[in-house]
């Protein structure tokens, strides 16, 4: 497990090209001690008796105190996937222009094309579709009966594309990948697609530099005990695994971070109908419970 002076070094030599991408990795990789947490080592209990205070910061406790994170380093596909995503957006605002047959080609090779029916008087999209009555197709818009749909073609729709970005056939999701998911997707998607993989064939190395020195700064932030307090572990404990926190305004009970106060300091037609919706959602466990279909999803 590397310090966090040790950090700070690799993150230097490698944003001053002293030291390669390649290298900086496995160097990263080799002092990596699996099961081995950052508070297990000598640097961060220095760090920890110099920042803790005597009290909880939430609730005022002086029992079983620690140094309590309120941000935590993101994972290296997260920091990739945002370079990934951040260079894309410079290449559409590019306006790079992809060769139409190259398109064509792309999509005929990775998807297949399920068109969308229209109806043969009108063209609106979807008409009703029958089980029983004859003719089977019933057109929503001009009530034309017919027993076969008529469609464009794969070329006709990006034939479309190319002329109107915005136009309706251009959102449908006519096109089925050939792989396991088999997604659908409409043309937008699939050109959105083939600029993230441009993007990656040309600049996967500036990409994967850029996200590992991003992985270093938030572990760098994480171990510098920047962004924490000091808490008891009962808050630390609630927040964590949880998701809650103090109510600001009773400082006594707990909350859901997404709600501005406790259940209890709640108005008090808010607080009965709140209670109501608890009650009802146990009695609806309990049955669930007893038919034996409480599952967890």
């Amino acid at each position: 497990m590397l310090s966090y002076k040790e950090l700070v070094e690799l993150r230097e030599k490698l944003s001053k090209e002293e030291i390669t991408l390649n290298n900086a990795v496995e160097f990263y990789k080799k002092n990596y001690e699996k099961g081995k947490r950052s508070w297990h080592t000598t640097d961060w209990r220095e760090k920890r008796k110099e920042i803790i205070k005597d009290k909880c910061e939430i609730c005022g406790s002086t029992k079983t105190l620690t140094i309590q994170h309120r941000s935590h380093p993101r994972k290296y596909h997260e920091c990739l996937k945002e370079v990934k995503n951040k260079y894309t957006e410079y290449f559409i605002i590019s306006d790079m222009p992809i060769d139409k047959c190259e398109f064509f080609e792309y999509i005929l090779k990775d998807y297949d094309y399920n068109p969308i029916p229209l109806c043969p008087e009108c063209k609106s999209k979807n008409p009703n579709k029958r089980m029983r009555k004859k003719p089977q197709y019933l057109c929503r818009n001009c009530h034309l009966e017919f027993d076969e749909p008529v469609n464009k073609t794969a070329d006709e729709i990006i034939d479309i594309f190319y002329l109107d970005y915005d136009a309706s056939e251009c959102h449908d999701k006519c096109f089925v990948s050939k792989d396991k998911w088999n997604k659908k997707q409409n043309l937008r998607q699939i050109k959105y697609k083939i600029q993230r993989e441009k993007v990656e064939n040309n600049s996967s190395e500036k990409i994967e530099k850029e996200a590992f020195l991003l992985y270093l700064d938030d572990n760098i932030k994480y171990l510098s005990l920047e962004d924490t307090i000091t808490a008891c572990r009962k808050c630390a404990f609630n927040c964590d695994m949880k998701k809650l926190e103090l109510c600001p305004k009773c400082k006594n009970y707990y909350k859901g971070i997404q709600y501005p106060t406790c259940i209890q300091c709640l108005p008090e037609d808010k607080r009965k109908i709140a209670l109501e919706k608890i009650e009802a959602g146990k009695e609806w466990h309990a049955m669930h419970k007893a038919l034996g279909i409480d599952l967890i999803i």
